[in-house]
């Protein structure tokens, strides 16, 4: 499922995936100097580059900036490179149909301008382009050509030609996986794989793991996809290979539904949807529709999953994605089915028996193996030639690097003699004794830390060993009371309320020990996205409050139509903890409101309650990781402290800061920060 445009991205642009911000500051600083329509025209598809997996809406924009100037400047090649770049953008939108437009333009160019490796490229992205619209034979005879011209016998092939002809087995590939020929998509995947090693083609990998494991899948063997799946995920994600994840996501999604594990599979769903909602991909959209319909519908969710089919469906029609329009049929005919809507249920079984007719027609089926056969006679020497090249390179590039390294052998005897001779002047002492200092420092600083970690050390242990141990003994003394009848059911059911309030601290208790050792650990890692903040304040109300009923007002005044960009899971965790709190200290017939203001940068979001409020003195001390202040509520309930000290540590994990406002007697008011979604 891969396609050369993201491969060359990584190559060429490297230096802007690994610091992007900084890249494109000096990319935007440099169109404020003088510069030809030419190199302004190449600099904005470099920003463009350089924006997409990060700003879509900016990526299309620097684009559409760049073909302006593409009409100015008047040349093919500028015509070509433009083209390609819409095509990409389209490709990544998941609209194929478009894409395959820009394509074509690009193969017609780079033929007139006699650009073999661009053709061969460009062919490649028209054979994906084919492969995900479901026209298969037609993908198949260009993914041919490409690696045809990309082997063209009246030159030697580069780097750049091998690492298309790599591509273009893999895509060959899962051509094959769609029409259910397995062992041939399997064959070809390999031979992929096994080149992109030998050109060191680390992104070549992933991708292979991702189309294999789509084939095991099929097959049946789930705990091979899952491995080969997982793996492909890790390095995904290790590279940042933006737009295979939520493609291998999506494929785990499917594997855990066919293995009957729902809740894994939306969980699989959820991340997609929000990666494909950040670039706008819309086959991503409606892949991932297709699938959650598929899990609600045999979790008995039948009306939500016809939703999503129809979404799906109609996402399908607008991109011209046939292959996935084809699945969406089926669904809907047996989700009519099941409701038993059989005129319906007979429309779409039609539409999809009419579809699958073109798609995998004899005639269109019968070319595809005939284009392949004369691909593997013309080809049987294909990986023997191509190692051999390689062997070759490799040899000149073991010498050059012998080379190299007898020139460093020099350098460094010569950087020797003249660290040697600065150690024995005065200036190099003096800079050892400045450097013995900081080090002195350090140690300080470091021994400083060490001792507020073992205080908070001493801090956890303790909250472990009290509050955890009460819940757990009273628990144990209620069921032998219990077993020995030794209670009557009137003086259960007091009990149970009682256990039930013991039972809600300690869980609240667990779950923040659990949060605050992963955030000590370093093992919590922030994934921010945008948040509608009303909906959040809306259900931690409603779970707090079935959890803690208290006959408290609670009133959620945050506007609909403010954003933050933040970690759900954060956002969640620090709502819930400081409306807790509030509830813990306001007495029954109060009042919690909730609200945000909007800010240029940032939103400042208040939680405030006409609770007992907070003494001077011990505001000081809320936050502190030593301190855990904590004390009963105004209905005796429990606490630990360790509710705000982990706010404060989420809150600045996530970029924002937290502070307090109380008045004794008359409530306490929490703020905090969170940047505001662009």
């Amino acid at each position: 499922m891969r396609k050369l445009t993201i491969i060359v991205v990584i190559l060429v642009l490297s230096p802007l995936l690994i610091h992007a911000q900084t890249e494109l500051d000096s990319l935007l600083k440099s169109l404020q100097g003088p510069q030809s329509d030419s190199s302004r025209f190449v600099t904005f598809i470099r920003i463009s580059e350089a924006s997409e997996f990060y700003d879509f809406q900016k990526a299309r924009v620097y684009a559409e900036e760049a073909s302006r100037l593409a009409e100015k400047i008047d040349k093919p090649w500028a015509y070509a490179r433009i083209k390609f770049r819409l095509g990409t953008l389209e490709s990544t939108e998941g609209d194929f149909a478009d894409a395959l437009r820009f394509d074509q333009e690009c193969v017609n160019l780079y033929g007139a301008l006699g650009d073999s490796t661009e053709l061969a490229r460009s062919m490649n992205d028209v054979g994906q382009d084919y492969r995900f619209l479901g026209a298969y034979a037609d993908a198949y005879a260009t993914l041919t050509k490409s690696y045809s011209i990309a082997k063209s016998s009246h030159r030697v092939p580069t780097h750049g030609d091998s690492l298309i002809m790599a591509i273009a087995l893999h895509n060959m590939g899962s051509v094959f996986t769609e029409l259910g020929q397995y062992d041939i998509a399997l064959s070809h995947l390999t031979v992929s794989m096994e080149l992109s090693k030998k050109l060191n083609d680390k992104e070549g990998e992933p991708y292979s793991y991702s189309e294999m494991g789509e084939v095991y899948r099929r097959k049946g063997d789930f705990a091979k996809a899952e491995e080969v799946l997982q793996t492909g995920l890790r390095e995904s994600k290790l590279m940042k290979i933006r737009l295979l994840i939520p493609r291998i996501m999506t494929t785990l999604a499917r594997l855990y539904a066919d293995q009957k594990d729902y809740m894994k599979a939306l969980t699989y769903y959820d991340s997609v949807e929000s990666q494909c909602t950040a670039v706008n991909n819309r086959y991503g959209l409606a892949l991932g529709k297709l699938g959650r319909g598929n899990v609600l519908s045999v979790s008995g969710k039948e009306d939500e999953a016809l939703q999503l089919y129809l979404e799906s469906l109609q996402i399908s029609k607008e991109m011209n994605s046939q292959n996935l329009e084809l699945e969406c049929y089926k669904e809907l005919s047996k989700s009519y089915q099941s409701r038993k809507e059989y005129e319906k249920a007979l429309t779409y079984l039609q539409n999809y028996e009419s579809l699958k007719e073109h798609l995998f027609s004899e005639s269109s089926i019968e070319r595809l193996f005939q284009d392949q056969v004369r691909f593997e006679t013309a080809n049987k020497d294909t990986e023997i030639a191509a190692l051999s090249q390689l062997r070759m390179q490799q040899t000149t590039e073991i010498r050059r690097q012998e080379l190299i390294q007898n020139v460093l052998v020099i350098v460094i005897a010569l950087v020797v003699i003249l660290l040697f001779t600065v150690y024995r002047s005065g200036s190099r002492r003096k800079r050892i004794n400045k450097l013995l200092l900081e080090h002195q420092q350090e140690i300080k600083r470091r021994s400083a830390d060490l001792e507020q970690l073992n205080e908070v050390k001493d801090k956890f242990f303790s909250i472990i060993s009290h509050d955890l141990r009460s819940p757990m003994n009273a628990l144990g003394a209620t069921l032998d009371l219990l077993e020995q009848q030794h209670i009557s059911p009137d003086e259960f059911r007091t009990l149970t309320r009682t256990l039930r309030s013991q039972f809600n601290h300690t869980r609240t208790l667990i779950n923040n020990l659990l949060d605050w050792t992963l955030l000590q650990m370093d093992k919590l890692k922030i994934q921010p996205e945008r948040i509608v903040i009303s909906q959040k304040v809306t259900e931690s109300f409603k779970a707090l409050n079935e959890l803690f009923p208290k006959n408290i007002t609670m009133e959620n005044n945050v506007d609909d139509g403010i954003e933050g960009f933040a970690d759900p899971n954060i956002l969640n965790l620090v709502l819930r903890n400081l409306i807790l709190n509030a509830i813990k200290f306001t007495q029954s017939g109060g009042r919690i409101e909730v609200s945000a203001i909007k800010g240029d940068k940032e939103i400042t979001i208040a939680v405030a309650d006409t609770g007992i409020g907070i003494r001077p003195e011990i505001q000081k001390t809320l936050f502190e990781k030593t301190s855990g202040y904590s004390t009963r509520g105004t209905a005796n309930e429990k606490g630990t402290g360790l509710g705000l000290i982990l706010s404060k540590e989420f809150v600045e994990k996530n970029g924002g800061r937290i502070w307090l406002e109380s008045t004794p007697e008359k409530g306490s008011t929490f703020y905090f920060t969170l940047p505001r979604a662009v």
